[in-house]
């Protein structure tokens, strides 16, 4: 066979073997990007459904805390070696898919996915919306949205003639268009409304309920003062458990807090006041530090004047007369909700 048969049929197979190491590399190449995309699916999706953080503080290399995206990557690729031979530091640099920038960019997608979602879901039908606050660990005001694009099967308003009237209320616009949502008067909350009216009308109810108000202000205006006064009730319940003069089991001796009372649901009254009355030897305890260590004169004076108040007898009285109606028509207004 001459010289350059062999020459070629070489070369063939030089140029055979190329394609197939080629071929080979493209696959792994495949394989290593879908495996990384799936990871990093999975592990936002997890993120998100838990509503946790995807970045840390520091992301750099010799970073303890890199956050949870990134931990959870490093945690996946110790225990996995097909995995961690595919990302992080083994993934392509053009391609490891856990930029800062990138992270961002999968969660506004996801969220901008999810907006699609629902309004596709409500297909220009009717939809609530419940709008609610409340306060987190460092005391600030946080508000929360609720959409809840169900079938309309009911409707709860007061006795507003925007709500209830027969002609342009809310509740007839409605009925024209979904009529089996009937509505039910909401008793518990016109309870609730009649007994703020009457008790503004008593004046000295009305300055009970300011008093109440403004001095959980004053106390309630820093973080030091409600430590203080946490850890002053804490002492105080250690030494009462001491002593026997209350008891410990499940359910009992709850952390208690400073809450304002509000004007729009009688109801909310209620909790405050039982805090207050647990919490009584604390508060005085509390307005005597201020007024004699706050660095403000206004504060101290308020402090003073507020001591003066609720050590008074009729305050005391007030504030358990007004307890105990509360905790009677708190039930009452529970049971009319539920009608």
């Amino acid at each position: 066979m001459p010289h350059f048969v062999y020459v070629v049929i070489y070369s063939k197979m030089i140029m055979f073997m190329e394609a197939r190491v080629t071929l080979t590399q493209k696959r792994a190449l495949r394989l290593g990007i879908k495996l990384r995309k799936d990871l990093t699916y999975m592990l936002v999706k997890f993120l998100l459904y838990f509503g946790l953080s995807f970045r840390g503080h520091d992301e750099s290399d010799s970073s303890k805390n890199k956050g949870l995206f990134l931990g959870l990557l490093e945690w996946l690729a110790k225990r996995l070696p097909e995995v961690d031979r595919v990302i992080l530091k083994h993934a392509p640099k053009n391609d490891m898919m856990t930029s800062p920038k990138i992270q961002k960019d999968i969660v506004s997608a996801c969220a901008k996915e999810s907006v699609k979602a629902i309004i596709n879901d409500l297909d220009g039908d009717y939809f609530g919306i419940l709008v609610d606050e409340s306060k987190d660990i460092s005391h600030h005001e946080q508000m929360g949205l609720a959409l809840r694009p169900s079938k309309i099967r009911g409707q709860g308003y007061d006795g507003g003639s925007n709500m209830q009237g027969k002609m342009n209320g809310l509740k007839a616009l409605i009925l024209q268009e979904t009529p089996s949502a009937h509505c039910i008067h909401c008793f518990a909350h016109q309870l609730q409304l009649t007994l703020v009216a009457v008790a503004k009308k008593h004046k000295e109810v009305e300055t009970f309920f300011a008093t109440v108000s403004n001095m959980l202000n004053v106390i309630g205006a820093s973080f030091k003062r409600r430590y203080q006064l946490r850890d002053h009730h804490d002492k105080l319940l250690g030494q009462l458990l001491e002593s026997g003069e209350v008891q410990s089991g499940k359910g009992l001796n709850q952390e208690r807090g400073l809450q304002r009372p509000g004007d729009t649901r009688w109801g909310s009254h209620c909790k405050p006041l039982d805090n207050f009355v647990v919490l009584f030897s604390s508060i005085v305890h509390e307005l005597g530090v201020i007024e004699y260590e706050g660095q403000e004169a206004n504060n101290r004076l308020q402090a003073e004047a507020f001591s003066s108040k609720i050590n008074s007898f009729e305050f005391v009285f007030l504030l358990h007369l007004m307890l105990k109606v509360l905790l009677m028509s708190n039930e009452l207004s529970k049971a009319l909700e539920k009608k």
